[in-house]
């Protein structure tokens, strides 16, 4: 099976030190930049949070489980978070 995806070169303005930490981080991963930031852009794009995730996200902006979480187990961890 022979899958083909059109692809259109597109020009973008962006900040020379974002440029050059986006590079930074593609070659990180030895990437090339073009390959990170369309794989970036994919899964922003595809990836949207669920509405729980959401939810738990905003709580833990809010300050809500400030002070530190026990990890060490699942029990724990509910327990430092006040569940």
């Amino acid at each position: 099976m022979d899958i083909t995806i059109q692809k259109k070169a597109q020009s973008f303005r962006l900040p020379v030190d974002l440029i050059e930490r986006l590079k930074m981080m593609a070659k990180r991963q030895n990437r090339s930049l073009n390959n990170f930031v369309e794989c970036a852009l994919l899964d922003i794009a595809y990836n949207e949070p669920n509405a729980e995730t959401k939810a738990a996200m905003e709580e833990a902006r809010s300050g809500k489980l400030s002070g530190p979480l026990d990890v060490s187990s699942v029990e724990a961890m509910y327990k430092s978070m006040g569940l």
